[in-house]
């Protein structure tokens, strides 16, 4: 193993050699050991594979230190004693046998339907669902309570948004076992202080909706004061984090050696830069689709360095893509994608495994800030979907903002 220290020309992965290293496939599964599950409890009838809510919260941390083999192997257990045939089962089921399927949505009724195991939101998400009528009620006790707080009506907003929010995700926690992601405002992506005091704040909100911190991941974007953020939430007060907006391979080393739970590389946002800048390119194979590639890498890395902050792919674009990292340690769907895998039963092959990913020879990260900021500039794509990713939550969180202060002002 070599360290590799980044900032000159040599420190570039650029050689032939060195990607076809990176991009081998691999194997991963998500869920707990055999032994594990019978200490715990069993997974519910209505969900094989999926274990009720109290055992998911003993299994929050320790579930990532466990052997992703045996892990494998409980959930086949698990199905085959519930008479689930493999040829009969749903791509999606199969997929559930290997990593744990995440919704990527707002909607509760989509949730029900597919019975994933965590849900991921953000303002864009939250913003469409807060204009649905079956969710009126949630926005109507939101906006009551940010009137309760008094002081001006920026504060009454600001309250009444984060308290939305939390609505949202204590409703979502009704329905999925495991653990709902809530996101910081990323007009705070570039100040760690305010995201560290938001993120306080939302988990306070949460605890005194009765929902202990344990079940919530809080979303920081991953800038460097993101990631820094996230490291001491982690470290000196036990909030778990989830780092989206990740593209590069700079931002996973840098949340991986800040100890964070768990980072959502965007597989789909990396696809589109690399369409709209390749006008020669406008489609790949599964395995060579750039935002595929890119997580590959990522798990390959995490793996081979013993890591305990966990891969979950985001912001697939078809379920080419979905099936290309099947393994992963989590995969978070829209209701869109999730729906084609339940209607269909296509095999769905092992391509991230731990275990390969420990054999090969990569070279480790020296990750600082000055290394960071450098190895950003360097990444176009990454530089880029950053940016843009953080602009486009803000301008939905502005929207948001305006949504409530009308109602506030009604």
């Amino acid at each position: 193993m070599r360290k590799r220290k980044v900032g000159s020309s040599n420190s570039r992965t650029s050689t032939s050699a060195s990607r076809s290293v990176w991009c081998l496939p691999v194997i991963r599964v998500a869920s707990c050991t055999l032994a594990t599950a019978k200490s715990l409890g069993q997974p519910s009838e209505s969900s094989p594979g999926l274990f009720d809510s109290s055992t998911c919260l003993k299994l929050t941390r320790s579930t990532r230190e466990l052997s992703y083999r045996t892990q494998k192997r409980a959930l086949l257990q698990s199905n085959n004693n519930n008479n689930n045939n493999y040829d009969t089962m749903s791509s999606l089921a199969k997929l559930k046998s290997v990593t744990t399927v995440v919704a990527d949505t707002g909607d509760f009724e989509a949730m029900k339907t597919f019975q994933p195991q965590d849900a991921t939101t953000n303002p864009s998400l939250i913003l469409a669902a807060a204009g649905m009528d079956q969710y009126k009620a949630l926005v109507d006790q939101a906006v009551s309570f940010g009137k309760q707080q008094g002081g001006s009506l920026e504060g009454q907003v600001e309250a009444a948004v984060d308290k939305l929010f939390v609505l949202f995700g204590c409703e979502i926690l009704k329905i999925v076992p495991g653990r709902v992601s809530t996101e910081v405002d990323a007009r705070l992506s570039f100040d760690k202080e305010a995201q560290l005091t938001k993120a306080k704040h939302l988990i306070k909100l949460y605890e005194e909706e009765g929902i202990s911190k344990d079940r919530i991941l809080i979303k920081l974007s991953s800038t460097w004061e993101g990631i820094q953020a996230a490291r001491e939430l982690e470290r000196d007060h036990g909030i778990h984090c989830n780092l989206t907006l990740l593209f590069s391979m700079a931002q996973a080393v840098a949340c991986a050696d800040a100890g964070v739970t768990l980072i959502s590389p965007f597989v789909g946002r990396i696809l589109d830069w690399h369409v709209a800048h390749n006008p020669e390119k406008k489609s790949y194979e599964p395995l060579e689709d750039p935002g595929v590639v890119s997580v590959t890498k990522i798990y390959n890395y995490y793996k081979r360095f013993d890591y305990k902050t966990v891969v979950m792919g985001a912001s697939f674009r078809n379920v080419g893509e979905v099936k290309a990292l099947a393994g992963c340690d989590l995969l978070t769907i829209s209701p869109k994608l999730l729906a084609e895998l339940e209607n269909s039963q296509d095999e769905m092959p092992e391509y991230l495994d731990a275990k390969k990913a420990k054999a090969l020879e990569l070279e480790k990260f020296d990750m600082d800030e000055k290394a960071f900021r450098w190895m950003m500039n360097e990444d176009q794509m990454a530089t880029d979907k950053l940016s843009e990713g953080i602009r486009k939550f803000a301008q939905d969180q502005n929207k948001m903002d305006a949504m409530v202060r009308k109602l506030l002002q009604g």
